[in-house]
């Protein structure tokens, strides 16, 4: 770090890939605001919904989405602060990145924001299958005290991964593109600088792994529910939590994989070209819109919006497709009671004795 070249800028004559300033700068300004505000909102939104009920099975699901949606928004206040800085600098490093603090930082901020929004979604993918399939367990279990523990366990796992190359003394990387920092993506020389990307596109996608099972698991569960049970008055949940299920998912799979998957393949092939350079911006981009489509999932997919949505498909379908009172009860109260009694052995004591009683008379 004392020779006149740093080995963290070595890589800056060599490769870079052709991005018009102005562009990136807009797409910079633009992320950056629109997360910022989309992500202000789905909180207010979620507080609001959290005061009412602080003290129902959904104030668990509230909080670990308050938690996600606090993340993406510091995700983009922090890291898209640093990414115009570096766009206005005119990605002049070795002038404002002499001792690589900034570098540090900014890699850090990379890897800990964009690990933590999956391991929160996978989190919040177990307590919706605990929810529904044992809804007496989690009433019980559930607090919001193990909520808090849960959430601070999360945020410091993933800080712990976005430090291990701070504590092993192998410094963030300037990506080809002068406009980010990460681990080390070219020149690869040891199984360290391998491990690394190994291990956060394995980290990310086990936990879309396990959102996908455990929403799998919900939403069959749900259905099961939905045909099984003869009261017309749960439906509504049915709807609209599928409808979260499947937007949530997609949402992940289709803004992250790309990213992981790229990464991964940086790591075990040790290849990069120019063209990679340029689809790695592209990969890295999508998996930004998924820290501003995250909250618009919880701000539209709401019963009064899907309320809405169906009038106007009616009308523009003219399709009888279900009645508007089953909206009437409260989503995930509906949801929880349906599951308790199906699972409930008094319930189904009392349907075995109403034949025995009939007949008795």
């Amino acid at each position: 770090m004392n020779s006149s070249k740093s080995p963290v800028l070595d890589g800056l004559g060599n490769t870079t890939c052709n991005a018009h300033k102005k562009i990136s700068v807009f797409f910079s300004i633009i992320f950056m605001t629109v997360g910022i505000l989309s992500n202000s909102l789905a909180i207010a939104i979620l507080m609001k919904a959290y005061q009412r009920f602080r003290q129902k099975s959904k104030a668990s699901f509230l909080l670990f989405a308050s938690g996600l949606v606090v993340t993406d928004l510091f995700g983009h206040l922090i890291n898209g602060t640093i990414a115009v800085f570096v766009y206005a600098s005119d990605k002049d490093w070795i002038r404002f990145n002499q001792s690589n603090i900034l570098c540090s930082v900014f890699g850090i901020c990379m890897v800990f924001f964009g690990l933590c929004p999956l391991f929160l979604g996978s989190v919040m993918a177990v307590e919706r299958c605990i929810g529904v399939t044992k809804p007496i367990f989690h009433s019980t279990k559930m607090t919001s005290k193990h909520v808090k523990m849960i959430l601070t366990t999360v945020c410091l796992f993933a800080v712990f991964i976005a430090l291990l190359p701070i504590l092993s003394f192998r410094a963030y990387q300037i990506q080809a593109s002068r406009t980010w920092c990460f681990y080390k993506t070219e020149h690869i020389e040891d199984w360290e600088d391998r491990f690394y990307l190994l291990l956060f596109s394995c980290l990310g996608l086990l936990a879309l792994a396990v959102s996908f099972l455990c929403n799998a698991v919900t939403g069959i569960t749900l259905l099961r529910v939905k045909f099984k049970s003869q009261q017309r008055q749960g439906r509504s949940h049915h709807f609209e939590m599928i409808i979260q299920l499947l937007a949530i998912m997609c949402v992940s799979c289709i803004c992250w994989s790309p990213f992981l998957v790229t990464m991964a393949n940086i790591g075990i092939n040790e290849d990069r070209s120019m063209e990679t350079c340029e689809t790695i911006l592209v990969v890295l981009r999508m998996a930004t819109w998924n820290q501003i489509l995250d909250p618009w999932v919880y701000i539209l997919l709401r019963k009064a919006v899907l309320k809405t949505l169906y009038k106007i498909a009616r009308r523009c379908c003219g399709m009888h497709i279900m009645n508007l009172h089953m909206w009437e009860l409260s989503s995930i109260k509906n949801s929880l009671k349906v599951a308790a009694i199906s699972e409930s052995p008094v319930s189904s004591k009392q349907i075995n004795q109403q034949p025995l009683s009939s007949t008795g008379q």
